[in-house]
């Protein structure tokens, strides 16, 4: 379990396909250690395990389902990723509940520049919006974001500055394929009240007041 609050930029040491899936070595030097192996890290919001282990480098591999929901197929040596360790338990919950389990990838179509702020505009699959609500959270990239509002297959998020500057996020441009992983809390609330059969005792309208169409 993560929090969505990345904790540095870890450099892509390389990147290389492995089977179906793909095998990443990461600088962790950046993070507080010590490291293990078997660990978890949130690496561009995806939870990976720490498979090999040599001082702060550290391997990682992803499976084919983690590839095909994701955008880690096109990190390249040089990079920078999101990391994030995982949360302790008792630890400050600074952003929200991020399971590091990616739902599918948004195309950045438009970044706006308010007085205090920066809001992107993404577009995604509706699958994942009809499970977002206007000021509920959402993790880009795996960073915890705030929902400025909802469409069918498009959201926006505001970012501040100091997000931008200590996450890759400052440095993405329109066209960007992002990760995106919805609030489990709405995920489960959907599936509990819109895929049952049932809506227990709450109406459609109290349903598509609060965002949920």
């Amino acid at each position: 379990m993560f929090t969505g609050i990345i904790e540095a930029k870890c450099r892509v040491e390389s990147a290389k396909p492995s089977g179906g899936g793909l095998r990443l070595a990461l600088d962790l030097a950046l993070l507080e250690g010590p490291f293990s192996l078997g660990e978890s890290v949130c690496v561009n919001g995806v939870c990976l395990t720490v498979s090999s282990l040599d001082g702060t480098l550290a391997g990682f591999d992803a499976v084919e389902e983690t590839v095909a929901r994701s955008n880690l197929t096109e990190l390249k040596t040089g990079d920078f990723v999101n990391a994030e360790r995982a949360l302790r338990l008792g630890g400050r919950l600074g952003g929200h509940f991020v399971a590091g389990h990616v739902d599918g990838t948004g195309t950045l179509k438009k970044i706006q520049k308010l007085a205090g702020s920066i809001v992107l505009s993404v577009e995604c699959a509706h699958e994942l919006t009809e499970s977002m609500i206007e000021k509920g959270s959402v993790a880009l990239e795996g960073v915890s974001l705030t929902l400025v509002s909802v469409g069918r297959g498009s959201f926006s998020v505001a970012v501040i500055p100091h997000t931008l500057e200590v996450t890759t996020l400052g440095g993405k441009k329109p066209g960007a394929r992002l990760n995106v992983e919805v609030d489990m809390l709405g995920k489960y609330v959907r599936k509990l009240l819109g895929k049952t059969g049932t809506q227990s005792n709450i109406s459609k309208d109290f349903l598509a007041e609060h965002g949920f169409r």
